[in-house]
């Protein structure tokens, strides 16, 4: 969320930032509610400071044993008048905050100008693809064999989009899980947490899902409580509405289910894994001081990789211009990985820096050196993301026989297995 006075004292920059990130927002509006405010106020003030000065007087005239009356109905339409313009300053704010808290973020200096995917830059590549002396199996094919999923009884279940994971693919999902828990705890320094999987609109507004992305998320009306789309969405809200005292940078780590209605819109990539309504991710997010944040979102994105380098999977990084940027980031990086079954690159992790966007909205902030209070910034990314890990994993090691190797790191949360095998 903005500071009013970031637009107040820089409307041009706000513009231009807008019009990069091609958001159809115009400040205008909240200026012109801005101005209003503060001459309501400046009036309100005004007021209030006439009545201090007439209930002196009043006090005054009885002393004298003077009439009263006239200069008490005074006060009293001096009243009226200060209660109207409070009134009137609540109405502005309220809808100067709905205005607010439409407008996207402001991109970083050094993100890329562009509409779309297609203007994303390459920043650097690790690994080389697969050679195959067969043709390799798309993702479907080989869970089938291999007895990881059963997509039918699922969709008899809950519908398309939700995967039901069987047998030795519940656990290869389950091993997947606490490796990389074990990688972010034990050599990326994060602390683990177990958050709730629903939580409260304002939960959701600290992070910016609402108001844009409502129509997006599961939503429990008559508690009003959300399905979480993302474990940032809790995580990032632990120090909401508080002064943190700890030093920075702090940072944490959660395995949650991620729940999303738009998942496999009009059609596209509805298949398998690729694109699911629920599936599980490993989030990594950090609080960091401001002067510090561009550095820690650089190896927060290494943490990340870091993942992806240990199971030897061939994987790029994007830094992702304006136009593809979410709502609430500054700046992002994404990681995909190489499926050769689908020949196509599929994302596994997001890595943003939101500065102090989402501090501002959900109340969180520091003591700086100064001992001034100022917004902390905070950062996220997918550490990773479950499904489309699967994907590659299955697709980059499978075997002219069907089955599939289990890269060395991932055999002791396998129970030694080395390999998954086709079933019958």
């Amino acid at each position: 969320m903005f500071d009013i006075k970031l637009i107040r004292d820089n409307p041009d920059a706000v513009r231009e930032g807008l019009k990069n990130r091609r958001s159809p927002v115009d400040i205008s509006q909240v200026l012109d509610l801005d101005a209003r405010r503060r001459a309501a106020i400046t009036e309100a003030d005004a007021l209030k400071s006439e009545r201090n000065t007439v209930s002196k007087k009043i006090g005054e005239l009885k002393r004298a044993g003077q009439d009263t009356s006239a200069i008490q109905a005074e006060t009293k339409a001096i009243g009226e008048k200060i209660a109207a313009l409070d009134t009137q300053v609540r109405e502005i704010e309220a809808e100067q905050q709905r205005l607010i808290l439409a407008i996207p973020n402001l991109p970083h200096s050094s993100v890329p100008r562009g509409l779309g995917a297609e203007d994303n830059v390459v920043d650097r590549t690790w690994g080389e693809p697969r050679k195959f002396d067969f043709e390799p199996k798309d993702h479907v094919a080989l869970g089938e064999k291999l007895g990881l999923f059963d997509f039918p009884r699922a969709a008899r279940m809950s519908g398309a989009g939700f995967p039901l994971f069987t047998g030795v693919g519940a656990k290869f999902q389950r091993a997947l899980i606490a490796y990389m828990l074990d990688m972010h705890t034990q050599k990326h320094g994060y602390t683990e947490i177990r958050p709730p999987y629903l939580v409260t609109s304002a939960t959701m507004t600290g992070t910016g899902q609402l108001p844009k992305m409502a129509e997006d998320m599961y939503h429990c009306p008559e508690d009003d409580l959300w399905l979480i789309p993302t474990a940032e969405v809790p995580v990032t809200n632990y120090y909401r509405e508080e002064i943190i005292r700890a030093p920075l940078p702090l940072k944490f780590v959660a395995h949650t289910p991620c729940f999303r209605r738009e998942a496999g819109a009009a059609g596209k990539d509805t298949r398998g894994l690729i694109r699911v309504h629920q599936f599980d991710k490993v989030e990594l997010v950090k609080f960091v001081a401001p002067e510090t944040s561009y550095d820690e979102l650089e190896a927060l994105v290494a943490d990340a990789e870091d993942v992806l380098r240990s199971l030897g999977l061939h994987y790029r990084v994007l830094r992702l211009c304006d136009g593809d940027m979410s709502f609430a980031a500054a700046k992002c990086y994404d990681l995909e990985l190489w499926a050769p079954g689908h020949n196509a690159w599929l994302e596994v992790s997001s890595c943003s820096n939101f500065e102090a966007f989402q501090a501002r909205r959900a109340g969180i902030r520091r003591k700086n050196a100064d001992g001034k209070t100022e917004f902390v910034h905070t950062l996220n990314g997918s550490g990773v993301a479950l499904p489309r890990l699967v994907v590659a994993l299955l697709e980059n090691y499978q075997q002219a026989d069907g089955s599939v190797v289990l890269p060395d790191p991932l055999r002791p949360y396998m129970g030694g297995m080395e390999r998954l095998e086709p079933q019958g």
